[in-house]
């Protein structure tokens, strides 16, 4: 829990960037998604981002590779989960404006919600350190 408050602490100064896809992205992490079905899928989307241009270019939620592994990755049980873990974040949150807001606007839109988690999963097969709207 020390961790979280840290992270969460550290996005809040705004130290970490947009607090909207990190936290969906922290708020996957409790998700179970099993490696084969996520390394398969995340294949899958690499794939359609190299042919689209430079594999390392920003990602854009919009784009064909995140929409292909959103719906690769969607049941509406992994969806309920997600909403779920940004209930479990909104106690530690309380206390922090930025990263409250955050909470309570994806936990009001699971669909973006979900594609910003999506988009982090895929950022992370990339190495990548930004996702923009």
């Amino acid at each position: 829990m020390e961790a979280l408050a840290e992270l969460l602490g550290e996005l809040e100064t705004g130290g970490l960037g947009d607090p909207l896809a990190l936290v969906a992205y922290l708020a996957g992490q409790r998700l179970e998604l099993p490696h084969t079905e996520l390394n398969g899928a995340r294949r899958r989307a690499l794939l359609l981002r190299a042919t689209g241009g430079d594999p390392l270019r920003e990602l854009e939620l919009d784009e064909p590779a995140v929409k292909a592994l959103a719906l690769d990755l969607h049941s509406p049980e992994r969806a309920s989960e997600l909403t779920a873990a940004l209930d479990a974040l909104a106690p530690h949150a309380r206390a922090l404006p930025r990263v409250r807001e955050a909470v309570v606007f994806l936990a009001a839109d699971p669909d973006l919600a979900w594609r910003l988690f999506i988009a982090g999963l895929l950022a992370e097969e990339l190495g990548a350190d930004a996702v923009s709207g």
